[in-house]
């Protein structure tokens, strides 16, 4: 059973719109399916909202540590509540994923992503994740300004797209229905 849903992104309007971003695009939209607000902890240097999702509490967390930061939001935030690795899930950008589709994952390493190398060393790796494609600029030269910058208008479409079926199914996630969760998300394609 997943306790805390982690959106990762950057804090601060200039970042707001960004494909880095897309763990807090995920996070806004559940808590506005859900009719909740997120409120400043200065403690978990987060904006958390509180709910009962389908008789179990729930938190949703949107560290303000920037992406790179993550665990220095996400640790203190477990260890307070404590909270384990298997009851985390962690939402966030994927370059390896086309916009559109998105995955869910038990586990595994960092796969370059700056923000679970960040948590991974507190943490450990046997969290959750879901992975919101963003896809890839082509040239691993241009991957910093990509991720920091606003997607076209047709990926904008998907990645929200994407987003909403994510919502929709954050029941069966929370609920641990694992494989359930794999075979609609891996099966759905929001071009």
């Amino acid at each position: 059973m997943i306790a805390v849903i982690f959106g990762l992104g950057n804090p601060g309007q200039e970042y707001k719109h960004t494909r880095h971003n897309a763990g807090f695009w995920y996070l806004d939209a559940l808590a506005d399916y859900v009719g909740i607000q997120f409120k400043s902890e200065k403690k978990f240097n987060a904006e958390v909202a509180q709910t009962d999702y389908f008789g179990e509490k729930l938190w949703l967390v949107k560290p303000q540590t920037y992406v790179n930061r993550s665990g220095q939001s996400v640790l203190p935030f477990t260890q307070f509540y404590r909270i384990t690795a298997q009851q985390v899930l962690v939402a966030y950008d994927e370059l390896d994923i086309p916009p559109g589709t998105a995955k869910f994952k038990r586990g595994g390493g960092h796969g370059g992503h700056n923000g679970l190398r960040d948590i991974i060393p507190g943490l450990g790796p046997d969290f959750k994740r879901l992975r919101i494609g963003i896809g890839h600029p082509g040239d691993k030269s241009k991957v910093t300004p990509w991720v920091l910058g606003r997607p076209n208008q047709k990926d904008t479409i998907s990645i929200e797209r994407c987003i909403e079926q994510c919502v929709d199914i954050t029941a069966d996630m929370v609920k641990g229905l694992d494989e359930q969760v794999m075979q609609v998300l891996h099966t759905v394609d929001n071009k």
